[in-house]
């Protein structure tokens, strides 16, 4: 991957697959940690976008997404961020509990935490930053 790549998309669930797919084909490093990246980060940026788009966004066509993902050290990062409102992440109940079991909601934002390293939003809660540490060298060389 180059350092840093930085769009803007459309606001269109459409978009989302080959979005996901040209971000990982991009990313060199990703191929020494395939299965984090394979699964862990395409989930989790699927999530973030969905989310953006379908409620960020409230599904409106004329707004946009803009998406900026990075490999810095150890690091892959990918900022999403909608033209929304935001909201509170903190707000957003377990749909683990025996409670929320049935509910439709807070499953995008649980699963991006349990699959990336860590999961951070702006204070508006409008962007979201999904950060995921990618292996030494030395230690992907031991692993093959």
């Amino acid at each position: 991957m180059e350092r840093q790549i930085v769009f803007d998309l459309p606001n269109d669930l459409n978009r989302i697959e080959e979005t996901v797919e040209f971000v990982v084909s991009r990313c060199s490093t990703c191929e020494e940690v395939a299965r984090k990246v394979r699964f862990n980060f395409r989930v989790s940026l699927v999530e973030a976008l969905s989310n953006a788009m379908i409620y960020g966004n409230g599904r409106d066509p004329s707004k946009r997404v803009q998406i900026e993902v990075a490999v810095e050290g150890k690091f892959l990062t990918a900022r999403v961020t909608d033209e929304g409102t935001g909201f509170d992440p903190f707000g957003v109940p377990d749909p683990t509990t025996p409670r929320n079991i049935q509910k439709v909601g807070g499953r995008g934002l649980f699963i991006m935490r349990k699959l990336m390293d860590e999961v951070h939003f702006n204070e508006l809660g409008n962007s979201v930053t999904l950060i995921l540490r990618l292996p030494d060298r030395d230690q992907i060389s031991h692993q093959a």
